[in-house]
């Protein structure tokens, strides 16, 4: 299957397993030799349908089955057990939880005791931290000085709330990192191209970020919107949406009256940079969601009829 980069850059390495899991990695990430993490792709499970094959979630009609199964291969390739993992409970909200030996095994083999969680740290070796996908951002933070890590779940409502600043910041409360010591990563998801939004969205865009400057004049092209496009080309984005680009400015840009498209992973970024995470260790994604529908799910490339994605990490 032929995978499609951005910008022509390659930053997730892929990884095949003997039994076909295929999963990805970032090179930092590894570097720091003080965790062990990965992204799931949809290759290498057992799920079909509409979740085929390495679905994570039990909450969107897959067999049980099917999704334990996938579990034990993905902790088998970070040589762990479903034992160890702990999952969020994402509404899209900017809580973090602190993890610790007695979450173990919470939302894949018991139930969990908590809700509208959608960010995760731990200092303690040996448990999962795991979160959830299909087009929202995966957040991945390491602290090698003090052995702790984060991930996070940043749609467009987190990224507005900055969870990524706060996960720092709770790091740093709970274990003493300093955001100079991070090595983080922000995680396949949707493209600034394939993400279309409305006015209201980019108002709270331009609460969150005052510093943006947009710039311009308004010029449409005719075509049809993108929900009437679902799927047409391959992405829900209708042809020649790139052809305008005004008014614009360094997270946005408009293509028709009321509609904008927002780049999430360079909002992100600038939500590390704040956080004080050195810009030399935060890598950016080269994968787009929505861009590659047949290896990574997408909710809006599908039109909501998918599995879920994974982010995993533990402490060596």
């Amino acid at each position: 299957m032929k995978i499609k980069r951005k910008e022509g850059r390659e930053v997730c390495r892929v990884h095949k397993t003997a039994d076909g899991v295929t999963y990805l990695t970032f090179p930092g990430l590894e570097r720091t030799g003080a965790v062990r993490h990965l992204f799931s792709t949809r290759e290498g499970g057992v799920s079909g349908g509409i979740y085929a094959s390495m679905n994570l979630s039990y909450t969107r009609g897959d067999k049980k089955e099917a999704v334990d199964e996938n579990y034990r291969r993905i902790a088998a390739c970070l040589e762990s057990s479903v034992e160890d993992m702990v999952c969020p409970d994402q509404t899209h909200t900017d809580h973090i939880r602190l993890v610790t030996a007695k979450d173990r095994g919470k939302g894949v083999v018991k139930p969990k005791d908590y809700r509208d969680v959608d960010g995760l740290i731990t200092q303690e070796k040996g448990i999962v931290l795991c979160t959830f996908f299909a087009d929202c951002v995966p957040l991945f933070f390491v602290d090698p000085v003090r052995k702790a890590i984060g991930l996070s779940h940043s749609g467009w409502r987190g990224t507005v709330q900055k969870i990524g600043k706060k996960t720092v910041e709770e790091m740093g409360r709970a274990f003493g990192t300093k955001p100079e010591d991070i090595y983080a990563a922000i995680g396949p998801s949707i493209c600034q191209d394939c993400y279309e939004v409305s006015e209201d969205v980019i108002e709270e865009f331009r609460k969150a970020f005052p510093g943006t400057r947009e710039s311009g004049e308004m010029s449409y092209p005719q075509s049809e919107s993108p929900d009437q496009a679902c799927l047409e080309n391959g992405s829900g984005i209708p042809k020649g949406h790139n052809e305008f680009r005004e008014p614009s400015c360094r997270l946005w840009y408009s293509t028709k009256p009321g509609k904008y498209q927002l780049d999430l992973w360079e909002a992100n970024r600038q939500i590390m940079l704040e956080a004080g995470i050195p810009a030399s260790q935060i890598e950016v994604t080269d994968l787009c969601t929505c861009c590659n529908p047949d290896f990574l799910f997408s909710h809006r490339a599908s039109c909501g009829q998918r599995g879920n994605l994974g982010a995993f990490m533990k402490i060596l």
